[in-house]
Order: C-alpha cells, then structure tokens, then sequence
C-alpha cells in the first residue's frame, strides 16, 4: 500500500529540518506553518484529533503536535491524547423535541451543528447542569491568549512547559447559565480517544476570561449505530497542567427511541436472498460501526481518502479497508475527480437512500445489505441456530466453502473471518 500525503510531506520535513535530531536535543522542536507549507498545506498536516491519525513517523518515535501560536507548532514526545471508554450499562435518559420544532430531523445528524442544535432544543444540554436557564452564547475560532502549561512525556521523562501565544482554537458550542459555562467538543461518531488540547485551550481561554464561573469542559459523541448522545464531562484538577483532565462522569441520551428485536431480525433473515459477490475485496474491516461513520462522513459531500482520514479516526491504511467495505455493500463507490485528479468517495444512490430513512428501517437496512452475502448469511444462520457467535475457525471452514474460497488463501481467509464475526457482533448487539 503506497504512503498517503502526510506521511511522505512529514518524511521530508524531518530530513530537511533533522527534527528528530532536534528533539533529542532539546526535548522539542518547534516548526513554523510557512515551512510545513513547503511541502504541503499545514493546516492538512498539524490537525490530528485522534491518535490513530498521527503520521507513521509521528506513531514511530512517540511524537505528537501541538499548536503553539497562529503560525507555530511544537512537535515532542508529548502525552497529548486522552483514551475514551464508553460504559455501555449507564442508564439510558430518554427525552425528545418540542412538538413545535419542525425543522430538525431528530433521526438523521450528518453535521456536528444539527447535532448540537438537537442536543439543546431537546434538553440534554440543561440536563447535564440543571442550573436555570441555558443559553447557546459562543462558537467558531478565537484566539487562546497567553498562558503556560506543563504536559507529561509519553516516555515518562519530566514534563514539558509550553507557552502559548494567541494560538487559535475551535468551540463547537459554548452554553452558559447563571453559575456555569460549558465548553463542548462534538464528534458524530463514537471516539477511541481525542486530543485534549480541544479542551484544554477554550478552558484556559474562558478561565481567564470569566474566572467567576465554573468552566465544565464536555466531549459530546452521536452514534449512528445506537441512535445514542453520550457526554463525557470532565474537569482539571490543575488549571496550568494538560494532563490534570480527569473523566467525572459519563451520560447517555436517546430520542424518540426504536427497538430492533429479535422478531425484527428474524424477519429479515427469513426475507435474505443471496446476492452474487462482485470484484471488489471481501471486507477486511473489523468494527461495523466505522462502517457506518464512513457513510454518515459522506453524506452532504464527496470526500478524498485523504480528507476522510484527516476527518475521521482512520490511519491511511484503515480509511482504505473501510472504503472498501462500504463499497462491497454497494453503499459508497469511488472516481478520480477530473477537477482535482484524486481519488473521491460518494454516497451511492442506494446509499444516500438508506441513510435517509429513520433509525429502525435504517440499520434493519444495514442488516440485509450485510446477510445478502454468502458468509455472513450462513454465519449468522449457525448464530440463530446455536445461540452463539461461532469462532473464527467456524467461519473460516464457512468461508471455505463458498463462492470466495477460491481467491484467498487460508491466512487471508483467517483475517477476513475476523470481519464476518465483527459484522454479526454488531448485529447482535443492536437486538434489544
């Protein structure tokens, strides 16, 4: 698989500007836009909200980024990651619109906004302080100011300080009552971990802007898959260092819920009727839920694979794999754009008509896309039949013997197994 744009733009910056050499040195290396510029914009090469988007060379030698002002960063072996864990057995808090409100889809969030919008015209955002009144006051970039702060080292050396000036930053949505201001980030997929800078910057920002309220910063996430808000609430125990963030707990919202149940999937998989496998690769893509992220990325627009691993928590290599198998579903399909010469990802027309149903008939949907084929449908057959996912060995005897065992061999064969026990977890996880 040929390097992405970002990892061979990195690749010559560190061998012009001998970065590693530098930090080993130094502890850091400070690098200005102007020369990122030089091989590729830098606002496509310093915006890694998820570690799993770091360059390999990044990945390799423990590095992350910072933005330390408008035209600099700092690169160091900086702990800058935070990890998310969602508790799957909280209580579930159902609340729904206004019966006024015509304008919002409460069953269709293709942008952080309309998410956010719904999030607080159907209470949660109140819910989450329950201090009066709740009013929606800022969004968009700003400038940090001027501050300090200390950030640990992955390595476990001594901690790093670093000094910002006028650095910008984003808030998605700031809310504000009479004692509180929330600073929320939102993300329309479920997250392995985020970039507590997204955080940390508005905190230090507002803190000292209107240091007689409490500054509560919140990752909101929306699941697809769930039809679930989760908020993560969190605070710093230590206003001048980035590591001081700690989770203080975690709340789930459901609108207008739909139960799947097992008649439901029974349903469908007596209605399945086997299609023929095309030339695009059996998918090699665990996590159906990122599936489903790929085509909620898709959309209101078409996106290169370079913009989907930018925008999403993909590496180059995963971005491919789950293209890939949204296009074996014949959800999304591919072209090189003649304006541009890269290769761009769109939302079928049977795709976008999926997407455009409400929850239930959705992922019913996305059920019989996935049973349609040979090895899930057979797979998910032994799962009715036993009452249990069969093993990876099972499924590849499965696998075996069908339509595909002859285009791969037996440790391909293995790998894709892992994807056919993925898909029909995801499955059985969604029956209420």
């Amino acid at each position: 698989m040929s390097k992405g744009k970002n990892n061979i733009a990195w690749e010559k910056l560190f061998d012009k500007y001998a970065i590693l050499e530098k930090i080993s040195e130094f502890g850091y290396f400070e690098i200005e836009s102007a020369s990122i510029n030089e091989f590729r914009e830098s606002r496509l090469m310093a915006k890694f909200d998820h570690y799993a988007s770091l360059p390999d060379i990044f990945k390799n030698y423990n590095l992350s980024i910072l933005s330390i002002s408008r035209s600099k960063y700092i690169i160091g072996r900086f702990d800058a990651y935070s990890k998310v864990a969602y508790n799957h057995d909280l209580q579930v808090t159902t609340v729904e619109l206004p019966a006024t409100i015509e304008t919002i889809d409460d069953t269709n969030f293709y942008s952080e906004s309309s998410a956010l919008s719904c999030a607080f015209n159907t209470g949660m955002i109140h819910d989450l302080v329950n201090d009066g009144k709740m009013y929606h006051t800022v969004y968009g970039r700003m400038s940090t100011g001027e501050f300090e702060f200390s950030i640990n080292s992955v390595l476990d050396e001594l901690p790093s300080n670093i000094k910002v000036n006028k650095a910008q930053c984003e808030i998605d949505a700031g809310f504000e009552s009479e004692n509180y201001f929330l600073i929320l980030e939102a993300k329309l997929y479920d997250v392995d971990d985020f970039i507590i800078r997204q955080l940390y910057y508005p905190y230090r920002l507002w803190s000292n802007k209107i240091p007689d309220k409490k500054i509560i910063p919140v990752l909101m996430t929306y699941s697809t898959s769930r039809n679930t808000f989760s908020f993560f609430i969190y605070k710093f125990d230590d206003l001048s260092n980035y590591n001081s963030i700690q989770l203080v707990e975690q709340r789930n919202y459901v609108i207008a819920p739909e139960i799947i149940t097992h008649e439901d999937v029974d349903k469908i998989f007596k209605s399945i009727e086997i299609v023929s496998e095309s030339d695009i690769p059996f998918p090699q893509a665990n996590n159906f839920e990122r599936v489903i992220d790929v085509l909620t990325l898709l959309v209101d627009k078409e996106l290169t694979k370079d913009e989907i691993t930018a925008e999403y928590r993909f590496d180059e290599r995963q971005t491919e794999y789950y293209t890939d198998a949204a296009r074996y579903l014949k959800l999304i399909d591919k072209y090189i754009n003649p304006a541009t010469g890269k290769l761009t990802f769109y939302l079928t027309d049977e795709g976008k008509h999926l997407l455009n149903g409400k929850y239930k008939k959705k992922i019913i949907s996305l059920i019989k896309k996935i049973l349609q084929h040979e090895a899930f449908y057979k797979t998910f057959k032994l799962t009715l039949e036993n009452g249990l996912n069969p093993d990876i060995h099972t499924i590849s005897e499965i696998i075996k013997s069908s339509s595909l065992s002859k285009n791969y061999a037996d440790a391909t064969i293995k790998r894709r197994s892992s994807t056919v026990r993925g898909w029909i977890d995801w499955i059985l996880s969604i029956i209420s």
